[in-house]
């Protein structure tokens, strides 16, 4: 009994998909603004006046908690795009993309971990040559 019912719901042909939804949309857009996000807020918070006033310091955690949120971002963006869409042929052709993809999730890890300017602008660069190497797949 249980085979019959088993080859009724079985499909009747097997398809693949890049995700969970077919869409076939991917930009990496929406990194690269939260890579500049991070580097935003690490210019403003390293503006913000030595004060423990409550209007500063409630500036500052604001500040951290976009920082962060965004810094997260940038790494659930990066490896969609990397797990999802890149193929072995764009890695034959851009053979530093596992090392970039890589470095550039270490980066916004690293961002999450400190309040620096040269890493916030290390991330920036690193996505937006993540970015690059994405447009020229597509050409």
């Amino acid at each position: 009994m249980f085979d019959r019912i088993k080859t009724r719901v079985r499909p009747r042909r097997v398809v693949h998909a890049h995700c969970d939804i077919p869409c076939g949309i991917y930009d990496p857009h929406e990194a690269q603004l939260a890579a500049q996000t991070v580097e935003t807020m690490v210019t403003k918070i390293r503006a913000l006046p030595d004060s423990t006033s409550e209007a500063s310091r409630n500036s500052f955690v604001r500040m951290v908690q976009v920082k962060e949120l965004h810094a997260e971002k940038v790494k659930r963006e990066v490896l969609i795009i990397w797990g999802d869409y890149f193929k072995p042929e764009h890695l034959e052709k851009f053979p530093e993309l596992h090392d970039l993809t890589w470095k550039t999730v270490k980066a916004a890890s690293a961002c999450k971990q400190a309040i620096d300017p040269e890493k916030a602008a290390e991330l920036r660069r690193q996505v937006d040559e993540f970015a690059r190497i994405f447009w020229e797949t597509k050409k």
